[in-house]
């Protein structure tokens, strides 16, 4: 029989591990740095989860409009090129300006009214861009004002005024094609047309243009494109065939004119 008088010994405490002060430390500056993270993504950044549901919606919208010309693999068809290796950039610029998806076949594709929204585009742009990387869409500083004009213009005349005219307003080419007029297009499509090429228009990438000088082109086109024409109207931009043609038949037009008045006069 025990002792009822004898008091009972206290229970031992359980010994810590030796790591478990590491761990806790580790735990807790685990924890504040995800926090911290989650604290500070910029408005702009996208989780893992939302870069995935991203590219689903791409791939949807791609084989419900685009399939059936570029193929299910992007390896392209009898009916459209191949999108390998063409990058968000060509996506963006195509889609975004309406020209894809096309409306007919022809020897050139038409701008027309965009059918997608921005989220769209992106989603598909962003899904071309990661079966095969390709030119991305510029940042936005590089679409900032405040550029080297004069080196901008420069570049411009030495690489793109044979086609789209001293000032933009666009030119024809052979077999029905045609260089777009550049008024009213966005800095970003321009941008994205010099590093893709669309059409017959050539790839001006990096080594061939720096992506500060494109950024000096763009500013300048945008100069011109908001500078008053100093002379009167510019009958389009034309050039001085048009501008000649234009006095030519005027001035023919009037003696004409003066010329059937004095005979009426005489009779």
């Amino acid at each position: 029989m025990t002792n009822q008088s004898e008091t009972p010994k206290p229970r031992k405490r359980g010994r810590r591990h030796p790591l478990a002060w590491a761990a806790l430390v580790a735990g807790g500056l685990m924890g504040t740095g995800g926090a911290y993270a989650l604290a500070t993504l910029p408005a702009g950044a996208e989780t893992p989860a939302a870069v995935e549901a991203q590219l689903a919606q791409g791939e949807a919208l791609f084989q419900a409009n685009c399939a059936t010309c570029h193929g299910l693999d992007l390896e392209g068809t009898e009916d459209g090129p191949t999108l390998i290796g063409v990058g968000a950039a060509a996506v963006d610029f195509q889609v975004g300006t309406g020209r894809m998806p096309m409306a007919q076949t022809g020897p050139q594709a038409q701008v027309k009214p965009v059918q997608f929204t921005q989220e769209q585009i992106t989603a598909l742009a962003a899904y071309v861009a990661s079966v095969s990387p390709g030119p991305g869409i510029p940042d936005e500083e590089l679409l900032q004002s405040g550029r080297d004009l004069a080196e901008g213009g420069e570049l411009f005349r030495i690489n793109c005024a044979m086609c789209h005219n001293v000032a933009g307003a666009g030119g024809a080419l052979t077999q029905g094609k045609y260089a777009p007029p550049l008024t009213g297009v966005s800095r970003a499509h321009i941008y994205e047309a010099m590093v893709t090429g669309p059409q017959n228009m050539p790839v001006f990438n990096d080594a061939n243009i720096e992506p500060e000088q494109k950024a000096n082109i763009i500013a300048y086109l945008k100069f011109i494109e908001q500078a008053p024409s100093v002379g009167g109207a510019n009958l389009g931009s034309l050039g001085p065939v048009s501008e000649g043609l234009f006095v030519w038949i005027g001035a023919l037009g009037l003696i004409v004119g003066i010329t059937i008045w004095l005979t009426a006069k005489s009779n």
